[in-house]
């Protein structure tokens, strides 16, 4: 269930600025965004299982947190990762 550290780093090799980056806004949303996945999954199958649907709800306000910090520091990556994600339809 959970996010492996080969999946991490290749998330974060795809969505790094440079080479040091592991931490920039659209590394941790393309993060969150992975584990987002994973846990949408989990619950189709198990879905009396709150405590992941809690989780879960936390890691989508910290995602939609962390776009919302991005669009107003700046629009032009924000739509990048948005596109790069394909999270807006």
């Amino acid at each position: 269930m959970a996010l492996t550290s080969a999946k991490k780093q290749e998330i974060v090799k795809k969505f790094a600025r440079n080479d040091k980056d592991t931490g920039s806004a659209e590394v941790q949303i393309a993060i969150l965004t992975e584990e987002i996945n994973v846990l949408t999954e989990h619950l189709k199958e198990h879905t009396h299982d709150f405590h992941s649907r809690r989780g879960l709800l936390k890691k989508v306000g910290q995602r939609r947190n962390m776009l919302a910090y991005l669009a107003k520091k700046d629009v032009q990556r924000y739509r990048d990762v948005v596109k790069k994600l394909g999270l807006r339809k």
